[in-house]
């Protein structure tokens, strides 16, 4: 009896471990537990992160450079407006009427020939005739450089209106310059501007003393003739 029911226990345990195993056998693929590592799976993140992180930091890069470059082609670009062509024709005008001075012109050789002919030496005195022409050759020294004189500053007169409009120009340019070149162009016409502004003014006081000399030289030569005069009268 006790042998039957040990026979039927050893039975039981095999077939329910056969069954175990046949059902395990059988069991899907796709059902069976994926096991996932969390270690790995925090080191991928934080790469992802840093390699986000780098292009970031490039594109930073790229826009610092794409700025700097805006920034030195406006440096490097050129002031729009220019004065210098208007300034140096002031400046040939004024020239020009420099040029034109009657008599005795701005040369130390044609001074020197004129006055030891007309101003002082024998031409004071010579011969009543020669003294003569020589005084009216002098009056009409002193006559040409003062109408000279007149047209340098009608001249440097009309070139003020010029250097108005330039002013205006160079300032107005100079204030919208977006780079350091249209900044120093401008300042560099503006000192052009004062270089043709203080021409006209080394212009206008030298006719205005070549006036005044050969006035004040034909001045002395009316006394230095009357003298001689006095002195031929008084030896009659």
């Amino acid at each position: 009896m006790k042998t039957d029911i040990l026979r039927r226990a050893i039975l039981a345990g095999v077939l329910a471990t056969s069954g175990m195993i046949g059902i395990t056998a059988t069991t899907p693929a796709h059902a069976q537990l994926i096991v996932k590592d969390p270690t790995n799976y925090a080191q991928n993140v934080l790469q992802a992160a840093r390699a986000l992180q780098q292009v970031n930091n490039q594109i930073t890069q790229i826009q610092n450079q794409a700025t700097s470059l805006v920034n030195e082609a406006r440096n490097l670009a050129s002031l729009p407006f220019s004065s210098l062509q208007q300034l140096q024709q002031q400046v040939e005008q004024t020239r020009q009427l420099l040029n034109q001075a009657q008599r005795i012109a701005y040369d130390v050789q044609q001074v020197e020939q004129a006055f030891t002919g007309r101003y002082k030496g024998a031409a004071l005195t010579g011969t009543d005739a020669q003294m003569v022409a020589n005084a009216n050759a002098r009056w009409e020294d002193s006559v040409g450089a003062f109408e000279d004189a007149l047209r340098v500053q009608a001249g440097v007169v009309g070139n003020i209106d010029g250097a108005r409009s330039a002013i205006n120009s160079l300032v107005s340019a100079s204030q919208s310059a977006t780079g350091a070149l249209q900044a120093s162009q401008a300042g560099n016409q503006l000192l052009a501007l004062q270089s043709q502004q203080l021409a006209d003014l080394t212009a206008l006081v030298a006719a205005q003393g070549r006036a005044q000399a050969l006035e004040s030289a034909r001045s002395a030569a009316i006394e230095a003739e009357g003298r001689e005069r006095f002195r031929r009268f008084r030896g009659n």
